[in-house]
């Protein structure tokens, strides 16, 4: 039993991960038996770690239709982008810590280490989230923010720069610019409800394409 635990908090980690990355897409099918001959375990820790992720809102179960990556409609992507608004904006209100020094090249930041966006985004959001130090807003962002990341990679094309988007949020944050990044926040999540029938209808059309 306690090896079937370990090696299901390990395909949960891995699991979580890939979902991160986007190698699942929304609306994509996850078979739990194809998942046991990838990672040449037994069926058991392979349901546990899955029906974790489950609980925690990253994969729908689906009855007979089986597990998948959720497919958010129009009102629960626009809901799920109101309320990760809400709680950062919860986060800025609290005293902010020390700004970070200029020796610190974050990777969302100016300077820092360029390349992914959305993991950026998840590293920012989460930072912003932890700053206060008080643990139930924190984990509901890394919630929304696990939730919203295949929706981020799937949907790229749509935003345009979303680097430079995403260095003036970073910007703002190492600076403790809170009144810069409150409106920044707002601004960006405005931009993408406005694109959420578009976002939509692309991870529609690329759960369709699957084979």
């Amino acid at each position: 039993m306690r090896a079937n635990r370990s090696k299901s908090a390990l395909l949960y980690r891995q699991l979580r991960r890939a979902l991160q990355s986007g190698r699942y897409l929304p609306g994509q099918r996850i078979d739990p038996g194809t998942l046991a001959e990838e990672f040449s375990i037994s069926p058991t820790p392979v349901r546990f770690a899955l029906y974790r992720l489950v609980g925690e809102g990253l994969i729908d179960d689906h009855a007979r239709d089986g597990l998948h990556v959720p497919l958010l409609t129009e009102v629960a992507l626009r809901d799920l982008y109101d309320w990760m608004e809400r709680l950062l904006l919860m986060a800025c209100e609290v005293e902010a810590p020390p700004a970070v020094g200029a020796g610190e090249a974050l990777p969302y930041l100016p300077g820092g280490p360029r390349g992914d966006p959305v993991k950026g985004t998840w590293q920012l959001f989460d930072a912003i989230a932890r700053a206060p130090g008080f643990r139930p807003l924190h984990h509901a962002v890394k919630q929304a923010n696990d939730r919203l990341a295949p929706v981020r990679r799937a949907k790229r094309g749509l935003i345009d720069q979303p680097d430079e988007e995403l260095a003036r949020l970073g910007s703002h944050w190492q600076a403790r610019d809170m009144a810069a990044l409150r409106a920044g926040l707002r601004a960006y999540h405005a931009r993408r409800r406005q694109l959420v029938p578009r976002i939509v209808a692309l991870l529609v059309d690329r759960r369709d394409q699957q084979p």
